[in-house]
């Protein structure tokens, strides 16, 4: 989109500090949204909001951003369903068993296509678990969990870039 530095803009010529500020706002943005998905509670959309908002980079290329690292920590969850189940009595699991439980059950009811809600903030990181323990394959579970993390992003970039006086 006009207006807005890209990296490659920032690294072809908008100068060094453009080239910063874009790179530090993408690595803050990546590694928030990669936590929101995995231990820590975290407001990844706020942080994408707020970059839309002062037009550091290309939406595309925040939306992008963010969806890879949320994507990204989700596969650290489904490794914690496959390898690490023995240990969700532990204060840092990313789910506690109660969410398991709920989860277990909508997973058993709806199947792999939950994980296009993966998203969502009630349950969806135990679903994610939850997907690892019961051994879905590593490729569908990206693409799913990919889907619905990336239309979440869009929507909250369109609604941002929406709202009059942003």
């Amino acid at each position: 989109m006009a207006g807005y530095p890209s990296l490659p803009a920032a690294v072809g010529g908008g100068g060094k500090a453009d080239e910063l500020s874009v790179l530090a706002a993408c690595f803050s943005l990546f590694w928030g949204a990669f936590l929101a998905a995995t231990i820590l509670p975290g407001a990844s959309e706020l942080m994408l909001i707020g970059l839309i908002a002062k037009g550091i980079a290309d939406p595309w290329l925040l939306v992008l951003v963010a969806g890879t690292g949320n994507t990204l920590g989700s596969v650290v969850n489904w490794l914690c369903g496959r390898f690490m189940l023995r240990y969700q009595e532990r204060r840092w699991f990313p789910v506690k068993p109660k969410q398991l439980e709920a989860a277990t059950r909508f997973f058993n009811r709806y199947g792999v296509w939950t994980l296009l809600f993966a998203w969502s903030p009630l349950g969806g990181d135990a679903l994610t678990v939850i997907a690892g323990t019961l051994r879905v394959p590593l490729v569908p579970f990206v693409v799913l969990v990919a889907i619905g993390k990336f239309a979440r992003y869009v929507v909250v970039a369109g609604a941002t870039l929406a709202w009059p006086g942003l």
